[in-house]
């Protein structure tokens, strides 16, 4: 191929992981992780509260250093008292090279992925990289 053509972009729906685990914010450290064993999964994104607030996102490195290096008591603390938000989205049609662009920009290794206002699934820099590349 010439440096000329452009090749078609993946997407960031072509290479995201569709399920998404969404927890209330009430819901307990010690819940919410009993659930990401459960799942198998390192992020968990929190609902909106009402119509006008934003998601929010928790990921283990946010329970390690927010509740386990603080020794707080995982039955004690709720996800919305160590959650980030607004959690920084992608929409689904964005190009994998700007996502993995904007995700290392602000050192984030994952982020919903939201069409239309609604959750359709997770992107991470692990499924860029490994399911992004097309190698020939």
């Amino acid at each position: 191929m010439s440096t000329n053509q452009r090749k078609t972009p993946t997407f960031v729906k072509d290479v995201m992981w569709p399920q998404v685990d969404i927890v209330d914010g009430k819901t307990t450290v010690e819940q919410a992780l009993s659930d990401m064993k459960y799942k198998k999964t390192k992020v968990l994104l929190v609902e909106k509260s009402h119509d006008h607030d934003e998601y929010g996102v928790v990921l283990i490195a946010d329970i390690a250093s927010k509740v386990i290096a603080k020794d707080r008591a995982l039955d004690r603390v709720n996800i919305y008292e160590i959650m980030n938000k607004p959690a920084m989205s992608v929409h689904p049609d964005m190009d994998i090279r700007y996502c993995a662009e904007l995700l290392t920009h602000f050192n984030l290794s994952r982020c919903p992925v939201l069409d239309n206002g609604k959750v359709v699934g997770v992107i991470s820099l692990t499924s860029i990289v490994f399911n992004g590349l097309r190698i020939a």
